[in-house]
């Protein structure tokens, strides 16, 4: 496929035409037949790549609903002043001195500081802000136009001193007198600095008019980049001084070696009100500093070191930094020996005499640093050497000897114990996170930051005030038509039905080695079923699992445990309850779903109960009511039907979300959802189809997979859903949730996934042309709202569509839940295309009564339920398949198939035909 860059420019207009404006493409004739000698594929890619892209929608009006309420909210005003000032885009190339291009990350800055430092005059005594990758920024331009300039730093591999001597020919270092006196090592970079473009500084202040231009974001990046060069000085610093100082206030352990470091984020954000500076507290992973072998322990549960696994260990240290002792030396860990360190030999060369040549002898890491060093070594010899090394000349060192520095960020996975851990030791309650960004903000000194300052900017000191609204609770209704009544955004279904209850029949119960009365639990369930209206028969039987296979591999109890269902029951079960030991993690979670959802097509519900009440009891038969078929409750504007553009014609909702792999597992592949609704003109009611794609890849690649005559990818399942539980009914209307993007990927959202929609849609009806409306749901942002002096968070149901949101584009902030731990974090909503064309009003309530239809609880929740349902499907399905295992062996289920550009991704195995549009994720 020829490149954008390959085609020819269009001709320019003649004088007296007029471009044609989008709206009016429509009335235009076919265009004229290609002539015979045009390549008719090349022509339409050449189309696809010609077709003008769709922008985002500007603000269409303010909402007026609610009760209004008075907010604060942590950003903070920034005045600018007027300047005719430009700042200069530099493309840095860095090279070492053999014209090796410099890859190594955080190497760039230590090169950019030594260069301002050693070249100040001939840099004209600029000040840089600089990414730390390939772009700096000075104001107002550098002397020359192209700038090289040569640097040279100390071994920053290490971070040796002239005492230290250095690793050489695969030893440990430091083996004799000579060489801790050899010079001071150092390396030798080159640095060109090109001149790119000028960005003048009144964009900012245009942008903040609301009259964007093409160097807006540009300029606000360049400010940005300035705010975080100065706070990684201030954070660095203060949280350090608190380190040292043992502040035990910004610090939690969170068990497995890990800590919780508290710190702050910061940014410049383009409001409604003008330039704000948005702070806020977040909380960093690190590596609980002190001796290699104690994090290993902490970090694998064990309680001895022979006990450690090796493998886990070298994963968990590889890039960690080091000190070694005696020397002091700092190194990072590329690695652990092949053998033990009483085994692992090395050639060590010494003199034979007083002047005969240097003769190379073997010996072993132990016996070197025992011998030749004199350090006593208690318990290395039988462990691995840690490696600070290059790939062809390791450098080894005695575990014991090893500790891990300060300030380390833990890349890694968190257990589920150490994330509950972590939420509960790092929230904090409004008043007292306003208290601590009150004293950031001054600790921060931004007054200082001489950039700042050339800028024209200064910042306040309190927070924005902004103007919110509080929302009424949508109406809920129960069964046999009874009320439901929403407090501070929570209900309960005391003395009521359920709205659709369902019939549990033709069931068993099977356990898992859990201690568990499953006799006394199934009992507890009829009678809590009976009175919600759930009509709960006897089980069939209750299954034990059989005491020879409980270790064994989770596949193996499984298939164990489904051989006694098949043979002692007289058919294939409707409904499965499965109780197991671990409440989290539990090995046998996944292979259990697998072969229940993919396999037979039968419901199941896992329980791992520890206390057993009323209201764990409900909790279980809500879920299990919405995955047989049921209904727990519906809004009234759904049963009426009257909700506002959605109840008068054919609509269905997707919510759409991608999960990743956990940070440090850069090969498991994402796991991509879209939820749909179904019988319109519920909006209660959803089902779910996951596709497996490949790793962080975050735009989702198999909306639209046609092969041959048919589709196979994940909308058409949802039009086809809809279409049959709907009374045969397309949706004209397609409102689509969209979680996880960032706003540097919502043109991609808005114009490559809106595309393969709608070319899932003309798929399977050329004349068909439904009305979209694109939202984007953010939950991983830093804007906060306060009840001034009040210690409570906002009530739920607090909407802000003013100040702090964006000053074109269209988007609010809004907290539907009530929070009840530390304090609430709204969802932000951006709305990138509206064809439906709702009005401020009934989009908001829209979004607000979508947080109150959530099957599984009886709260309304922070997002939508379409896209907490996504999150749901993508995590059980990914369970189907042990991801780490996939690279040494392919699933006879599941296949492979290939994202665009990257390697093959095994499928993940489908659901069956009986559950596939059962809502199994609740």
């Amino acid at each position: 496929m020829e490149s954008q860059d390959d085609l020819p420019p269009p001709p320019p207009l003649p004088p007296s035409v007029e471009p044609i404006r989008a709206e009016e493409a429509g009335d235009l004739p076919p265009p004229p037949p290609l002539p015979p000698n045009v390549d008719p594929i090349k022509a339409e890619e050449a189309k696809k790549l010609a077709k003008p892209k769709r922008a985002l929608i500007a603000r269409p009006g303010y909402g007026k609903r609610g009760n209004p309420i008075n907010l604060v909210t942590n950003h903070f005003k920034v005045s600018l002043k007027t300047t005719d000032e430009f700042f200069h885009h530099y493309y840095v190339n860095l090279k070492y001195e053999d014209d090796r291009p410099v890859d190594g990350k955080g190497v760039g800055r230590k090169v950019i500081d030594k260069l301002q430092q050693t070249y100040a005059s001939e840099l004209a005594h600029k000040d840089f802000a600089y990414d730390g990758e390939k772009s700096l920024f000075t104001i107002g331009a550098l002397p020359q136009v192209n700038n090289e300039f040569v640097v040279v730093l100390e071994d920053i591999s290490s971070g040796k001193t002239a005492a230290n001597g250095s690793p050489g020919n695969g030893s440990p270092p430091g083996s004799d007198r000579k060489r801790v006196k050899r010079p001071y090592q150092t390396k030798t970079f080159k640095v060109e600095l090109s001149f790119a473009a000028k960005i003048p500084m009144s964009a900012i202040a245009m942008a903040l008019k609301g009259q964007e231009s093409e160097h807006t974001q540009e300029a606000i990046r360049v400010i940005d980049i300035i705010l975080r060069q100065h706070s990684a000085k201030q954070g660095c610093l203060l949280v350090r001084q608190s380190f040292f100082h043992n502040n035990p206030s910004n610090f939690v352990d969170l068990g497995g070696g890990v800590m919780g470091c508290r710190g702050f984020h910061s940014s410049f954000r383009a409001t409604q009100s003008g330039l704000s500076l948005n702070i806020d507290v977040s909380t960093t992973m690190i590596v609980k500093p002190g001796p290699v072998v104690d994090f290993l322990l902490a970090n694998q549960k064990v309680d001895h070191p022979n006990r450690i696994d090796w493998g886990k260990a070298k994963r968990a240290l590889k890039n960690l930094r080091i000190k070694t002792s005696p020397a002091n030396t700092e190194y990072k860990i590329v690695g652990l020996s092949d053998r033990k360190c009483h085994e692992q030999m090395f050639s060590l060369k010494q003199r034979n005499g007083g002047s005969g040549d240097p003769e190379a002898i073997e010996i072993s890491v132990y016996d070197y640093f025992v011998k030749n060093r004199g350090i006593d070594l208690r318990y290395s010899g039988d462990f691995p050497c840690i490696n600070v090394g290059k790939p062809n000349r390791p450098t080894y060192f005695p575990i014991e000897l090893c500790s891990l520095v300060p300030l380390q960020r833990y890349t890694k996975s968190l257990s589920t114990l150490q994330r509950s851990s972590l939420v509960e030791k790092s929230r904090q309650k409004p008043l007292e996170r306003m208290s601590v960004l009150t004293d950031v903000l001054k600790r921060s000194s931004y007054d200082t930051e001489p950039m700042l300052s050339a800028c024209g900017i200064s910042i306040a000191q309190g927070f924005t005030q902004v103007a919110g609204r509080v929302l009424q609770p949508p109406k809920l209704k129960a069964g046999n038509g009874e009320d439901i009544f929403t407090r501070n955004g929570r209900w309960n279904f005391n003395n009521k039905r359920l709205n659709r209850a369902c019939h549990v029949d033709r069931w068993a119960v099977v356990n898992f080695s859990a201690r568990c009365n499953c006799k006394d639990l199934v009992r507890d369930l009829i009678k809590c079923g009976a009175a919600k209206g759930v009509k709960v028969d006897e089980p069939f039987a209750v299954f034990e699992e059989n005491g020879q296979v409980r270790r064994s591999p989770a596949p193996r109890r499984v298939d164990d445990m489904f051989e006694q269902v098949k043979t002692k029951l007289p058919g294939a079960p409707r409904f499965l309850l499965c109780v197991l030991a671990e409440r989290k993690n539990s090995d046998v979670y996944g292979p259990w779903k697998r072969k229940c959802l993919a396999e037979f097509g039968i419901v199941t519900q896992c329980v791992a109960p520890t206390r057993v009440n009323d209201q764990y009891l409900t909790n279980v038969l809500l879920k299990i009511n919405a995955k047989l078929g049921g209904m727990n409750s519906l809004l009234q504007i759904e049963t009426s039907p009257a909700i506002p553009l959605v109840s008068k014609v054919p609509t269905i909702i997707l919510g759409m979300d991608v999960s990743h792999g956990s940070p440090g597992q850069s090969d498991i592949p994402s796991i991509a959802a879209v939820v749909s609704s179904r019988e319109w003109p519920l909006v209660s009611k959803y089902r779910a189809s996951v596709r497996s794609q490949s790793p962080k890849l975050e735009m989702i690649d198999s909306l639209f997979k046609p092969q041959g005559k048919e589709d196979d990818g994940l909308i058409k399942e949802c039009l086809v859903d809809f279409y049959t539980s709907s009374g045969k009914r397309k949706p004209e209307q397609i409102i689509i949730f969209r979680d996880g993007v960032s706003e540097s990927q919502f043109n991609q959202v808005l114009n490559i996934e809106l595309d393969q929609i709608i070319e899932a849609c003309k798929f399977l009806d050329e004349t068909w042309n439904p009305k979209f409306t694109l939202i984007v749901a953010q939950k991983n942002h830093h804007t906060k709202f306060f009840m001034p002096g009040a210690p409570d968070n906002v009530p739920p149901g607090t909407v802000v569509d003013n100040a702090v949101c964006h000053p074109r584009n269209y988007d609010f902030y809004m907290c539907a839940h009530a929070g009840m731990i530390g304090t609430t974090r709204p969802t932000h909503y951006h709305i990138l295309h509206d064809e439906i064309h709702f009005t401020a009003d009934d989009l908001q309530d829209l979004v607000h009564s979508l947080s109150y239809v959530y099957q599984r609880s009886t709260t309304a929740i922070s997002v939508v339920s379409p896209i907490c349902y996504a999150h749901l499907a993508a995590a059980q399905v990914a369970q189907f398949i042990k991801f780490d295992e996939m690279s040494e062996t392919s699933s006879s289920q599941g296949g492979t198939h290939t994202s665009a550009g990257s390697a093959p991704v095994q499928e993940l195995p489908r659901l069956h035909e009986k559950v596939k549009s059962s809502m199994f994720f609740c």
